[in-house]
């Protein structure tokens, strides 16, 4: 079988420092975050039978133990030591953590040395806005420490993120908003922050997304846009063409095959690269023909693998493991059939496990 290398996993959130109940646990397996319904379980989902596959081992259990014994030996070694075993588990030697998620969960030290991996920033751009805001009494003063904030996250974090950027600002075009637009929505997210009325709403205003996306991509650094809303290949094309030869390259998150048009554009633009693992996220047992799918959409080199994954520690090992069986098929297939030579195969299996990551993100070691 082609030997998937230890990965890097090129989006990810932290998990939870807290102890979990069964009630609480499932919540987390579902993808709403709510609780099942009624006399059901979310371990009776593709991601739920993932973990009692691949979680139970690592923890010194049977695989496909009951969900109740799996969950008292996890309260058995505390939530620090099972994170530990399961994330030492996954097969991950590189987490790049987007640190603007709510809830208490872990930092990239933290990620670090649970997993014993390396461990970098990814900085939610949203998130960021509205921290300046918080502390900034004037239009002039919210502009002018946004654009310095930015420029010395770029000195630390290894790439930026935005999850409205393509739903809101890009919905109104790619280029930058000029100067006098800027002002009044800088004035309109001040009105609507603490600093003046109390807490401010989600940051949906287009102007001022797209504002920090031309701020972000003047640092260099990747910039990860996730795909949302209707027509993002669209909105994602426009802002790949705007962009080009600027030197920041481009990573997209696909929500999954729908976004198909959007994952064709690494192929049409240099500085365009795809993520693997939103459209893979839970989907245990099902992962190879989906995987074979994105990969037939995109050039080896532009794609990277992510988990995706966050609050259950869990959640990384399901989709490491499921990613890496998938490609280990996949390219087994290939093989026996004369249609790739094994060298090959080991050398794209390098490419979307950790190499392309690398390259872009300069981990070094690619």
């Amino acid at each position: 079988m082609i030997e998937t290398p230890q990965l890097v996993d090129q989006y990810c959130h932290g998990v939870l420092r807290t102890e979990l109940g069964l009630g609480t646990f499932e919540a987390q397996l579902g993808r709403g975050g709510g609780p099942p319904a009624p006399g059901t379980t979310f371990f009776d989902t593709w991601a739920g039978f993932a973990v009692r596959r691949w979680c139970p081992p690592l923890l010194g259990l049977e695989p496909h133990c009951p969900p109740a014994h799996y969950l008292a030996r996890r309260r058995e070694l505390g939530v620090l030591e099972a994170g530990r075993r399961l994330l030492r588990g996954s097969g991950i030697g590189a987490f790049l953590v987007d640190t603007g998620s709510s809830g208490d969960l872990t930092g990239p030290g933290e990620m670090a040395a649970a997993g014993d991996a390396e461990a970098h920033e990814i900085v939610r751009l949203e998130v960021l806005a509205d921290q300046v805001a918080a502390t900034s009494g004037t239009v002039e003063s919210f502009l002018a420490n946004l654009a310095e904030s930015i420029h010395a996250a770029a000195g630390h974090a290894v790439a930026f993120t935005s999850v409205a950027g393509v739903r809101h600002g890009l919905a109104v075009g790619p280029e930058p908003p000029d100067a006098a637009e800027v002002h009044r929505a800088a004035g309109r997210r001040l009105a609507a922050c603490g600093t003046f009325t109390g807490p401010a709403r989600r940051l949906d205003d287009p102007v001022l997304l797209r504002h920090l996306l031309w701020i972000a991509v003047g640092t260099g650094r990747p910039l990860q846009l996730l795909l949302d809303g209707p027509e993002p290949g669209t909105r994602a094309a426009a802002f790949a063409r705007a962009t080009a030869g600027l030197g920041t390259d481009l990573v997209l998150l696909p929500r999954g095959p729908q976004d198909a048009p959007a994952v064709g554009l690494t192929a049409e633009f240099p500085h365009v690269h795809a993520d693997l693992g939103r459209a893979l996220a839970r989907t245990g047992a099902r992962a190879e023909p989906l995987l074979a799918e994105l990969l037939d959409l995109a050039p080896f080199g532009k794609l990277l693998f992510s988990s995706g994954a966050g609050a259950l520690p869990e959640l990384h090992v399901v989709a490491a493991r499921s990613f890496a069986v998938a490609l280990g098929r996949l390219l087994d297939g290939l093989v026996a059939d004369g249609a790739w030579a094994a060298a090959d195969a080991r050398r794209v299996a390098h490419l979307l496990a950790a190499g392309n990551a690398r390259r872009v993100y300069g981990l070094g070691g690619a």
